[in-house]
């Protein structure tokens, strides 16, 4: 069964700059796609390893005004449709995506593309911010390859950063969903907190530095940190998993999350850019 995903954020810049970033094709290649083409009302294109099945453009522009933009996507077979609603708000902007064909069963067994869309949308979302912001891109996933890794300089010392990635109620408060987290060796890693019945394994841990969860058939997430001029480098990988497979929708999903890990330390007073978060309901 298909889902609606529709996902809200609060972005920092007026509606004339997101519709342009939205509508411009040398700012799409730069937070969304490697390639991109647009010709408003005719054409609105974005593809290359960056896009899920992005070997080719499969969009087809269905309506744009200056609050609106949707498209036809074709993924594995299916069109779907996208939609993007700009909604002012007191010198930023609530955008509002509307994603038809959204599968949670398809998102955690991996059996079509179309799984990975609610973090697809969630890390372009969470650069489409950085970028208005200023601030250096997440790494964007790369759907040609089963080498996911990534980097990610955070303007906070080592010792509050571990303790933002190893605190049960900090890590639920950046990443936005509640996460129960018993930082030992064979300690349990709940996403959903410890009462939500499955929990990943802390498989190893250096206090402080490195930590690696064990998630089953989705692989083991290493995370490790490094002092750099003042700063903290996190460096994440996901392994051990089936390569023919890789989990693309689990991996996106974590690196979108990192964004506010970011954001939590680097913003004074800071509030999460995602306003009522949702799982998606039956359509």
């Amino acid at each position: 069964m298909s889902d609606l995903l529709t996902v809200r954020a609060r972005l920092a810049a007026p509606a004339e700059a997101v519709r342009r970033a939205l509508t411009d094709p040398a700012e799409l290649r730069v937070w969304l796609a490697e390639h991109a083409e647009v010709d408003l009302p005719r054409r609105y294109e974005f593809w290359g390893r960056y896009t899920p099945e992005g070997d080719a453009p499969h969009q087809r522009l269905l309506h744009a005004d200056e609050r609106t933009l949707r498209f036809a996507w074709t993924l594995d077979g299916v069109e779907t449709t996208t939609e993007f609603e700009l909604t002012p708000e007191d010198g930023s902007t609530v955008l509002t995506l509307r994603q038809s064909h959204f599968s949670f069963a398809e998102a955690m067994d991996g059996s079509s593309i179309r799984g990975v869309l609610q973090t697809f949308w969630a890390l372009a979302i969470a650069n489409l911010n950085a970028h208005l912001e200023g601030r250096p891109l997440l790494p964007r996933t790369d759907f040609t390859s089963a080498d996911l890794r990534g980097e990610l300089l955070i303007d906070a010392p080592m010792d509050r950063v571990w303790t933002s990635l190893t605190d049960s109620e900090q890590a639920s408060a950046w990443f936005g969903y509640p996460i129960g987290i018993e930082p030992w060796v064979g300690g349990r890693y709940a996403m959903g907190g410890f009462d939500a019945g499955y929990a990943a394994k802390v498989v190893d841990l250096t206090p402080g530095r490195a930590l690696s969860v064990d998630w089953g058939p989705t692989g083991v997430s290493n995370w490790e940190l490094a002092e750099s001029g003042g700063r903290t480098k996190l460096t994440f990988v996901q392994s051990g998993f089936d390569e023919g497979n890789p989990p693309y929708a689990a991996w996106t999903g974590t690196v979108a999350g990192l964004a506010e890990l970011r954001r939590f330390h680097e913003v004074a007073d800071w509030q999460p850019i995602w306003l009522d978060v949702e799982m998606p309901s039956n359509a």
